[in-house]
């Protein structure tokens, strides 16, 4: 039996465990049962797959995601391990065949869904198996609390007692305590050590704005930071999936929809094209996503509440596995609120699950409404403390401000004390403005006490009153009556005066948009290193194409970052990067060497001929010749001749006043108007553009004059004395 190190070393590539990987590995190796929270991204899967190369026998998966088996079985075959699913998508004839291979004993891990465990022929088949290990992926399913609930999951446990000497090993990705206890109990799980490993997903930055216009606000998100990217937009209806989706691609972007109600073969092919190409919105309902193992995803954006902490926590955990920065983006409003409570409340559920859901939804709201740390706030639901705030969230960034909202609370409540308790939120708005509509005068509310008290705020001012109120819990939505708001007991002490009400001052977040720049996937690149990752991504896609795989599968982004930062020469140098085991490095080695060494090649002679270049205009330039004179001289066009400039400038080979025929006064302006627009680039998230630079100097220097200045900026002891 090899060492779980050694498995990890020449089948997936990696040098050494994370905490605590190892841990848990060696724990199911040895035959105890493991109840494993550990955060997507943060290497599950090893801890049942390692284990199943170690022990004798085949080890059983039980997974909910049918449609993600074939490409976990792939992802597995391209590291030389055998790996075979069971479930509803296969012929008859294939079932046998992959039934004939666990009985021969040539597989090392089987997928199955959970309702083949009811099946009396899937028992009858495990009695004739050598069984390594049961792990139950995706464990949260089992906890009628929990969102993602499948009544399958509650079966589980009375087949694999009929095997009491194979261990269990139960992952998910979020779990609270009840949760993990319901687990525990259903899965029968027999002392059982438990792992409940960091929640935090440094990378992933946390960010929740106000609704205003949710397609201008998602619009202006994907153009400013995610121009090409791949990421999921989550909706909570099907129709606005379709709505959004439309409107995606009528503003340019590759976007597909994904919901319950598109046909299974239209799921299966959108979910499929969503893996395999690059920079692809997807766009669904939580109806997607759970165990997509797409390590590329750029962004996670919700444009409707979601219904937990939990939830918001594993969708937003689809962003950012590769460990690149990522974002987390949500917009949520008023009727957010209403919508979740009416649902809460107007479920079948008994009171207790009522109950429970309001407890979820509370905390979901606390996080929104939040004005310090989210992350810190996030990590705490989990029981996990996170010392100091994280620097990357939106409240970190730009702190919101609050403001004393007692006044206006009291006028809000008053509002809807005096009109029956029975009104939506627009409808009280209009009677704190004093408006003249219809419906005030079908009821004679123009003669309350509360009729235009409130013109010092705006509608969306008040709507944001309404909103926090309703979050705090001083306002309840009235289930049976279509959405209206009533009072609720903890408002008397805010209504009375006797306690002041602070509220969050809403700011126009997408005004000073993300404080780092906009990456799109590209921003670990150095100067010059654009063509050879371009070059290795492209046989990646060909490879991928030839094998009908997902990019991904070949190699994730990090290793090729790697290839790039480590520059390999042989192939023994090639299997010391990260993710290259064994089987890849047979599979693909050679041609990714061959790739590197051939850009190497290149790049050398290239950085020549730009040397040799430079010098002769140097020489030139030197002797007394203009730049035109120069450009004829060499059959170059002046462009070039600036661009070879620039070079010797900020290499200090020449001074601003050799090149330029300025004055000391001309090359001061244009380098206030450099570090003004700099700074508002920076502030931004934005590389600096010259065309403000040029427009600020009311365009009376040439872009060669400005990008001659800027250059001799990186030379300032020589270039700029």
């Amino acid at each position: 039996m090899n060492s779980a190190l050694d498995i990890l070393q020449h089948r997936f590539g990696y040098s050494a465990f994370r905490a605590p990987q190892e841990e848990i590995i060696n724990t199911v190796i040895t035959g105890d049962d493991a109840l494993v929270i550990m955060p997507t991204g943060g290497g599950k899967s090893l801890c049942y797959q390692i284990p199943a190369l170690a022990r004798p026998g085949v080890a059983i998966v039980v997974s909910p995601l049918i449609a993600l088996m074939q490409n976990q079985v792939d992802a597995l075959a391209q590291l030389g391990i055998s790996a075979a699913f069971l479930n509803s998508s296969i012929s008859h004839q294939e079932a046998m065949a992959v039934e004939q291979g666990l009985r021969e004993g040539h597989i090392d891990l089987l997928y199955v869904a959970p309702e083949r465990f009811n099946t009396p022929s899937f028992a009858a088949l495990l009695e004739q198996l050598h069984i390594a290990l049961f792990a139950v992926d995706e464990a949260h399913c089992v906890s009628q609390w929990g969102h993602d609930f499948r009544a399958d999951y509650l079966h589980l446990a009375e087949l694999m007692n009929r095997f009491p000497e194979v261990p269990r090993i139960a992952l998910t990705a979020t779990a609270d305590e009840n949760t993990r206890e319901e687990i525990v109990a259903r899965l029968q799980l027999r002392e059982q050590r438990h792992f409940i490993c960091g929640f935090d997903r440094s990378n992933i930055q946390y960010r929740i704005e106000q609704k205003q216009d949710g397609k201008r606000q998602l619009l202006q998100f994907l153009e400013k930071e995610y121009p090409q990217a791949a990421g999921v937009v989550y909706c909570l209806s099907r129709k606005k999936v379709e709505d959004i989706a439309e409107f995606l691609q009528r503003q340019g972007f590759k976007a597909l929809p994904y919901h319950a109600g598109l046909g299974q073969s239209m799921r299966q092919e959108h979910q499929d094209r969503f893996l395999r190409e690059e920079n692809l919105i997807i766009v669904a309902t939580i109806a997607f996503g759970m165990g997509i193992d797409k390590p590329d995803v750029r962004f996670v954006a919700h444009l409707d509440l979601p219904k937990s902490v939990e939830a918001y926590y594993q969708e937003t955990g689809r962003a950012g596995r590769d460990g690149a920065d990522a974002t987390a983006w949500m917009i949520y409003g008023l009727q957010d609120v209403i919508k979740l409570r009416q649902m809460a409340e107007g479920s079948n559920g008994s009171e207790q699950f009522k109950r429970q859901e309001r407890h979820r939804l509370d905390a979901m709201l606390g996080l929104c409404e939040l004005t310090s740390c989210r992350r810190q706030t996030l990590l705490a639901y989990f029981g996990e403390e996170l010392p100091e705030p994280c620097g990357n969230c939106d409240n970190c960034i730009t702190p919101p401000e609050t403001w004393d909202a007692s006044e206006a609370a009291q006028k809000a409540l008053s509002t809807v004390y005096r009109s029956g308790q029975r009104f939506g939120v627009n409808h009280l708005i209009d009677i704190l403005l004093g408006k003249e509509t219809e419906k005030i005068r079908q009821f004679s509310h123009q003669s309350l006490s509360t009729y235009g008290i409130g013109k010092e705020l705006n509608a969306t001012q008040w709507r944001n009153v309404f909103r926090q109120l309703v979050a705090q819990g001083l306002l309840n939505v009235d289930v049976s009556a279509f959405g209206g708001l009533r009072l609720s007991e903890s408002c008397r002490a805010v209504l009375q005066g006797k306690q002041a009400l602070f509220l969050r001052k809403e700011a126009l977040r997408s005004k000073s948009g993300k404080q780092k720049s906009a990456k799109a996937g590209k921003s670990f690149l150095k100067e010059g290193e654009q063509a050879l990752w371009e070059a290795l991504r492209a046989l990646r896609k060909e490879l991928a194409l030839e094998q009908d795989l997902p990019p991904y599968m070949i190699f994730h982004d990090a290793t090729l970052m790697e290839m790039i930062r480590l520059s390999p020469k042989t192939l023994d140098d090639l299997s010391n990067i990260s993710g290259i085991g064994d089987s890849k490095l047979e599979l693909y080695g050679e041609a990714f060497l061959d790739c590197l060494l051939e850009y190497s090649e290149d790049e050398t002679a290239a950085n020549a001929e730009d040397e040799h270049t430079i010098y002769q205009t140097y020489t030139l330039f030197k002797a007394g010749m203009d730049i035109p004179t120069i450009s004829q001289q060499r059959a170059l066009k002046e462009t070039t001749i600036y661009q070879h400039l620039e070079q010797l400038l900020s290499d200090g080979a020449l001074l601003i006043d050799d090149v330029l025929a300025l004055q000391s006064e001309d090359i001061q302006a244009i380098e206030e108007a450099l570090d003004e627009v700099e700074a508002t680039s920076q502030a931004n998230g934005e590389p600096l553009r010259l065309k403000p630079v040029f427009e600020a100097l009311d365009e009376c220097y040439s872009y060669a004059e400005i990008r001659c200045v800027r250059a001799a900026r990186l030379a300032p002891a020589l270039g700029m004395a």
